[in-house]
C-alpha cells in the first residue's frame, strides 16, 4: 500500500523533489524512499558505505523475491543526490504539464525522476501481483561526484546479473548502448610570490603559466567520440601578488580507451611546456572516473529493454552517451546494467524540467521491463 503522500508517480516524484540531497546530504529524501518502501511492506538495507565515500546514508537496497515465475531477475539502480544547488526547492507542475522548480536553482530530475518511476512501478507490480523472477531496487548517494556510492557498493549482493539505470536526459526511447572512457585530471602550477608593484620581475606567474596551457589545450569535442574540458580553476593570493599557484580540474572522455590515453598524454606534455616558459613547476594527478563499456544490439539486457519500450508504443533508439553513470561501474565488474533515457530537459539548470506524462511513460516502463524479464530465460 503506497503511503498517503505518494498516492501516484507525480505526487511522489514532487515529494522527493522537495527535499535537498546535494551530494554528501541524501539522508532525508533516503529516509523517504525507506518509509516509501516500508509502506509497500518491503524490507531494506543499508550498507556502511557512507564513511567511505563523505556521505551521511550508505547505499540502499531493496530485494524483492520471485513470487515462482522464471525467467531473469533484475535489478534497478538510481542515485539519490544531485548536483549542489543555490535556492529554494518549490516543484510545481505548470501549465504545460511540465514540473519545474519555481525556487531558482535546479529541479532534481536528475535522478528522483528515475527514482519516482522505479518506486511507483515496483509498486504497481506488487498491487497487480504480476508474476516476476525478481527485481532488487538500489539507491546509491554520490553519484554526481564520481559515482562513489556505486564504487563502493559490494556488487555480490545482487542476485540479478542484469539491470538499468535511468539516468540520461534524452527521449523515452533511447537506449545507451556505450559510454565514454574518462580520465580527470588535477593540475597544480607552482610558480614565485612577489610584490607586483615593487619587484614584479623577482616573480613567476602559476596563473599566467597555467593560463598558456590552458590556452593551448584542445578542448571540446575533438572527434565524433573523444572530448576534453577544463572545468574549474583558481589562484592567487591578492590583486598585488604575483601568484605563486594556480590549480585546475580537467578532464577526458573518449569511446576509444586508446584516443583518451592519447589525448592526456598531450594535455600533460602541453603542462609541461607552458611550465617551462614561465619558470614554474607543475604536477598533474591522473584519475580514471568510470571505464567505457559497449553493448551489442543482440545482447539480451538490450534485446529486453527494446522489448519494453515496443510494448509499452515508444519505437527503441540506441544512441552512444557521451556521459557516465552508476551503469559503468557495475559493467566494469561484469554484470550488465543499460542506461535508458527518462526524458529530463536541461539537467543541472535552473531550468531543469520533466513532463508528467514522461514520468507517468518510465513507470510503465519499468512494469514492462520486469514483465518482460520473466518471459525471457534467465541469462545470468
Amino acid at each position: 500500500m503506497r503511503p498517503a503522500w505518494a498516492q501516484d508517480v507525480l505526487s511522489l516524484f514532487l515529494e522527493l523533489a522537495a527535499i535537498p540531497s546535494p551530494p554528501g546530504e541524501e539522508r532525508a529524501v533516503a529516509d523517504r524512499v525507506l518509509e516509501y518502501l516500508d509502506a509497500l511492506g518491503l524490507e531494506a538495507d543499508e550498507d556502511n558505505a557512507g564513511p567511505q565515500v563523505g556521505s551521511s546514508i550508505g547505499n540502499i537496497l531493496c530485494r524483492i523475491e520471485g513470487n515462482g515465475a522464471p525467467g531473469t531477475p533484475l535489478f534497478l539502480c538510481a542515485h539519490l543526490d544531485t548536483v549542489p544547488l543555490d535556492g529554494l526547492l518549490e516543484p510545481v507542475v505548470g501549465e504545460d504539464g511540465f514540473v519545474r522548480n519555481s525556487g531558482g536553482t535546479i529541479l532534481g530530475a536528475d535522478n528522483k525522476a528515475a527514482v519516482a518511476a522505479m518506486l511507483e512501478g515496483t509498486a504497481r507490480v506488487l498491487e497487480e501481483g504480476r508474476p516476476h523472477p525478481g527485481v532488487e531496487l538500489l539507491f546509491t548517494p554520490m553519484e554526481e561526484v564520481g559515482l562513489r556510492g556505486a564504487t563502493a557498493f559490494d556488487e555480490q549482493r545482487l542476485d540479478a546479473r542484469i539491470g538499468y539505470v535511468y539516468d540520461h536526459a534524452g527521449p523515452i526511447g533511447e537506449v545507451i548502448v556505450g559510454a565514454p572512457y574518462m580520465r580527470k585530471l588535477d593540475v597544480v602550477f607552482h610558480g614565485r610570490a612577489a610584490h607586483a608593484g615593487m619587484y614584479p620581475e623577482d616573480g613567476r606567474s602559476a596563473i599566467a603559466a597555467a593560463a598558456r596551457a590552458i590556452a593551448d589545450l584542445r578542448l571540446g569535442r575533438l572527434d565524433e567520440e573523444t572530448t576534453a574540458n577544463v572545468g574549474t580553476i583558481e589562484g592567487g593570493s591578492g590583486r598585488n601578488v604575483v601568484p605563486e599557484r594556480c590549480s585546475f580540474l580537467a578532464e577526458a572522455r573518449s569511446h576509444d580507451e586508446r584516443k583518451v590515453a592519447d589525448v592526456v598524454q598531450e594535455m600533460l606534455e602541453t603542462f609541461t611546456f607552458a611550465a617551462g616558459l614561465a619558470e614554474c613547476e607543475v604536477e598533474a594527478q591522473v584519475e580514471g572516473s568510470a571505464r567505457g563499456y559497449r553493448f551489442r544490439r543482440d545482447d539480451v539486457p538490450v534485446r529486453l529493454a527494446a522489448t519494453a519500450l515496443e510494448r509499452t508504443g515508444r519505437e527503441p533508439s540506441f544512441v552512444l552517451s557521451g556521459g557516465g553513470a552508476d551503469a559503468n561501474v557495475f559493467n566494469e565488474r561484469g554484470l550488465q546494467c543499460v542506461n535508458l533515457a527518462n526524458a529530463m530537459v536541461d539537467i543541472h539548470t535552473p531550468d531543469e524540467r520533466i513532463a508528467v506524462e514522461d514520468l507517468e511513460a518510465m513507470v510503465d516502463v519499468t512494469v514492462a521491463l520486469v514483465d518482460v524479464a520473466g518471459e525471457t530465460e534467465n541469462a545470468a
